[in-house]
């Protein structure tokens, strides 16, 4: 099954300690030789996207920032068993922030991505 992770941070108000991007990269090896991290990447903020959205038959346009307290500053794309193992590998990483970066705080949002074989055969 694939599980995206969605990290939600508020804006930084210090640099993250280089000993934490040496962990975040270690442990992105790791995921990554396991055969278990897909894909990742840091987004932009949110000043810098979109919205489009349908109601009422209506396509509106809204350009960024949104009002979120928390920005979605980056995602990672894993192949695993469960959701527990996804539970896992955040809670890894959010460790990581824990104890090399004690100030930030942020949440990781865990997503069952589905494929086709969700949705059994055509009718």
């Amino acid at each position: 099954m694939r599980y995206i992770m969605l990290l939600h941070a508020a804006p930084a108000t210090t640099p993250p300690p280089p000993g934490l991007m040496e962990a975040i990269a270690a442990l992105g090896e790791e995921a990554a030789k396991s055969g278990a991290l897909l894909d990742n990447g840091g987004l932009a903020p949110s000043a810098d996207g979109a919205r489009v959205e349908l109601a009422k038959g209506r396509l509106t346009v809204t350009d960024g920032p949104f009002t979120e307290a928390k920005e979605v500053i980056s995602y990672a794309l894993y192949e695993l068993r469960s959701k527990e193992e996804a539970v896992e590998w955040a809670s890894r990483f959010l460790g990581l922030h824990r104890d090399l970066w004690p100030e930030w705080e942020g949440t990781t949002e865990i997503r069952r991505v589905f494929g086709p074989e969700d949705f059994g055969p055509p009718a």
